[in-house]
Order: C-alpha cells, then sequence, then structure tokens
C-alpha cells in the first residue's frame, strides 16, 4: 500500500506540490491568526488558609 502512495505521488508532481503548498500557506494563516492574550503563570503557587488561634499572636499562627 505504501508503494502504491509513493508511486502516485512520483507519477502526480504537481499535485504533490500544489498540496503541499496549501499545507504551508493553511499553517501560516493558522500562525498569524492565533490569539496569544494568555501568558503563563511563572509565580509560585500560594494557599490561602484561614484558621483561628485564640489567644496567640499574628506571628504565632502564621509559622
Amino acid at each position: 500500500m505504501l508503494g502504491r502512495i509513493i508511486e502516485g505521488s512520483v507519477r502526480n508532481v504537481f499535485l504533490i506540490a500544489v498540496m503541499t503548498l496549501a499545507v504551508i500557506a493553511g499553517g501560516v494563516y493558522a500562525l498569524l491568526r492565533t490569539p496569544l492574550d494568555a501568558q503563563p503563570d511563572l509565580s509560585d503557587v500560594q494557599v490561602i488558609v484561614f484558621t483561628e488561634y485564640p489567644g496567640q499572636a499574628p506571628q504565632v499562627v502564621e509559622d
């Protein structure tokens, strides 16, 4: 089957060239039209925990 695909490609060089140019043009079009408005968040992951520890200083609770 692969041999038939290669033979057909060799016999139809113009068609293969047109299809290749179409795929390249589609890729360039998609590359230029893709929006890039989201930037990755590279900051450290933070978790906020609300807790109560009656009678202790804030620094002790934070530690």
